[in-house]
């Protein structure tokens, strides 16, 4: 009778495909780290409409938001060693392109990717906050930094919670496609642990519970976050002391 259907195999896959989990997370915190840092300055720039930084910002995030991921990382891959080559030919350094970790090529992608996202996250929440709290902290002598930081950030990011955790999320699962970039993470070495096995649906099976579990345990922290900040809000009065 034909085995076309093992499920042991499934069981047997996750633990192998969970080793390269840490490489998986490792994309995820860092990209979402440097796209919520590059995230932030633009949503800024657009906030305060500087002139020509504006613009630049809305071309970036524009682009970056109309492109597919997969496509931007072939042009990371093949364009940051050319870019390297340029650098090296024009100033005279030895930048080593050959051995540079693929990885490098995979995070500056998805932070690149990730931050056009953010930053209209954090726009929209920013410019969600009622103007006249910031006028009202401003009446009882706070400085406007102060007002910033206490008053519109903490309003603007139990806003932005919800947005910027399925932006995680996506951004988890994006990083299947690291894969292409010679990155070896999850999607890479149940590929791998298939070609030994042949058994390319299993592997495959099992790769998508692990995705599925981290997609729901993730959820949880996000929604346990936002309840934390709702009920860590502190009146106007007692900030001002």
């Amino acid at each position: 009778m034909l085995n076309l259907f093992d499920v042991s195999t499934i069981f047997e896959g996750i633990p192998e495909i969970l080793k390269y989990l840490p490489i998986s997370m490792e994309i995820v915190i860092i990209s979402a780290f440097f796209s919520l840092l590059l995230g932030f300055g633009l949503a800024l720039v657009k906030i305060h409409n500087i002139p020509v930084l504006r613009m630049m910002a809305s071309i970036y995030v524009s682009y970056m938001r109309g492109t597919p991921l997969l496509v931007q990382l072939y042009i990371s891959y093949y364009g940051i060693p050319i870019l390297l080559e340029y650098v090296n030919y024009h100033f005279d350094t030895d930048y080593s392109i050959s051995t540079m970790p693929k990885i490098i090529i995979v995070l500056i992608a998805f932070s690149l990717n990730e931050s056009a996202y953010a930053s209209e996250t954090i726009r929209a929440a920013i410019q969600s906050v009622d103007k006249g709290q910031i006028e009202a902290a401003l009446s009882i002598g706070m400085s406007y930094p102060k007002a910033f930081i206490h008053i519109v950030m903490p309003e603007a990011l139990i806003v932005a919670i919800p947005s910027l955790g399925n932006s995680f999320i996506s951004l988890l699962k994006g990083t299947s496609l690291a894969f292409v970039c010679a990155v070896v993470e999850m999607t890479a070495a149940s590929k791998l642990i298939a070609s030994r096995n042949l058994r390319h649906f299993e592997m495959y099976i099992a790769l998508s519970i692990i995705y599925w579990v981290l997609t729901f345990v993730f959820s949880k922290i996000f929604i346990y976050l936002e309840k934390r900040l709702k009920r860590s809000e502190r009146p106007l009065e007692e900030i001002a002391a």
